[in-house]
């Protein structure tokens, strides 16, 4: 009984956060719009397009409807106007629905439905995943789950975007950022 009763505080409390005007309120836009970046499905073309404007590389998020940790990723994350300038300025970003039927290209041309793209080439099960792919096309770090909290999603970025993927792991670079925030 009582873990109900923090949960409704917790919630309302989230709810309070999120409300213009309020302290501790941060600019919220809809991740449809200033996140996710439109595509006509030929991501060996995106790759060039983010050659050719410098990014770092590729994100994809790989989604269903019903996930409720996707939908607390774009509600509590991915609209937060800060994750979304920063993401932005580094990667082109697309959403892949893990059970869509849309057919796409993927990095080589290979034309496949999104289901296919997200089973077959980069073994999707659950969701949310996100996959940082270079310019060449190559994975080079994954992370399935929703993060904590809009800090460790930044997190997230600038560990792809400063490389640090070629020295450790996400779970210790995280802890040493954990140990760098708290002064020690």
């Amino acid at each position: 009984m009582m873990h109900k009763y923090w949960y409704r505080i917790l919630s309302l409390t989230a709810a309070l956060l999120l409300l213009p005007g309020l302290s501790g309120a941060r600019e919220l836009r809809d991740p449809g719009e200033y996140f996710f970046d439109q595509t006509f499905g030929d991501f060996s073309e995106e790759l060039q397009l983010a050659r050719d404007e410098g990014k770092t590389g590729i994100l994809m998020f790989f989604e269903m409807d019903e996930c409720p940790f996707c939908h607390r990723m774009k509600e509590m994350v991915l609209n937060r106007a800060a994750v979304q300038d920063y993401y932005r300025e580094h990667f082109l970003i697309f959403p892949v629905d893990i059970e869509g039927d849309i057919q796409i290209k993927d990095f080589d041309g290979r034309e496949m439905a999104m289901k296919d793209f997200a089973f077959e080439e980069h073994r999707v099960r659950a969701t949310p995943v996100f996959v940082f792919f270079n310019l060449e096309g190559e994975p080079v770090a994954r992370y399935t789950g929703a993060t904590r909290d809009a800090e460790e999603f930044m997190w997230l970025g600038e560990y792809v975007v400063d490389g640090v993927y070629r020295e450790m792991p996400f779970t210790r670079y995280k802890r040493e950022r954990r140990s760098e925030a708290r002064g020690g």
